[in-house]
């Protein structure tokens, strides 16, 4: 879970929670019986719903993402119209997660490195300044992304991801290998499931200065693009995770559960 002191703060959480569930009738989670069964199993009360994925209607051109005050820059869409297909790398890190300048030189650099189009993230919030080595002449760069559209895009051959439960659910509903790089919190054991359980990805690994080097993440980066196993178990995990949401799928079953109960 990170540094000790958090560790233990969300340790205590989980317990509290935990034992919270008595107190419930109902406790819905954004998962599925094929992504957890051994948490679903031994804690019956827990009824999955997901995945719980965003859906863009005739309003989304005014559309902000769920959660943020950010606006998505529906640009990148017409610029992963413009890509070949399974050609592009797409790197996010989500709502929270901060790099030092020297982390964010070797990320930036890193990506040059790779040598391929990519469509990176990157807060309007941050803080950095981008190395002046970087290049960045084959992609593009955006204050926030509407991921959900994005990861569905045929371009998209890989999601560099910090693991957040809300971002490993999107990239496996879509079939998107995933480049792992936790930052904090469940983001690490998000992290391990992936690559060790699942099979649908691989991490980063630091340095001795605690760094992931812009090689390392070129090495990784060209692992997964061509690793055909993974991409083949991501593209069945896909179907299996949203067979759940169709007709006759269990998350489906549950929600029709859930308000028939309410109704009651």
């Amino acid at each position: 879970m990170g540094d000790t002191i958090n560790g233990k703060i969300v340790i205590k959480y989980l317990i509290q929670c935990t034992r919270s569930l008595n107190l419930t009738e109902w406790w819905l989670c954004n998962t599925t019986n094929e992504l957890e069964p051994g948490p679903l199993s031994s804690i019956p009360k827990l009824v999955p719903i997901g995945p719980l994925l965003r859906s863009y209607g005739d309003t989304i051109a005014t559309a902000k993402s769920i959660g943020q005050y950010w606006e998505e820059d529906l640009s990148c869409m017409s610029w992963l119209d413009q890509q070949p297909h399974g050609s592009v790398l797409y790197v996010a890190f989500g709502s929270f997660t901060h790099f030092d300048q020297n982390q964010f030189n070797e990320l930036a650099l890193g990506i040059d490195l790779t040598n391929r189009p990519f469509l990176w993230v990157v807060r309007q919030d941050n803080k950095r300044v981008y190395p002046n080595e970087f290049l960045g002449s084959k992609g593009k760069i955006v204050g926030w992304a509407p991921q959900q559209k994005v990861l569905n895009h045929p371009a998209i051959a890989c999601f560099l991801t910090h693991c957040g439960w809300n971002s490993t659910m999107e990239g496996l509903s879509n079939g998107v290998p995933l480049l792992c790089w936790p930052y904090f919190g469940d983001q690490l054991y998000n992290k391990a499931y992936i690559c060790d359980e699942l099979k649908v990805g691989l991490g980063v690994d630091k340095d001795k200065n605690g760094l992931v080097s812009r090689m390392e993440l070129k090495r990784k980066v060209d692992q997964l693009f061509n690793d055909e196993n993974i991409n083949s178990r991501s593209l069945e995990l896909k179907d299996k995770v949203m067979k759940n949401i169709t007709n006759g799928g269990r998350s489906l079953e549950n929600l029709n559960r859930l308000v028939n109960w309410l109704k009651e």
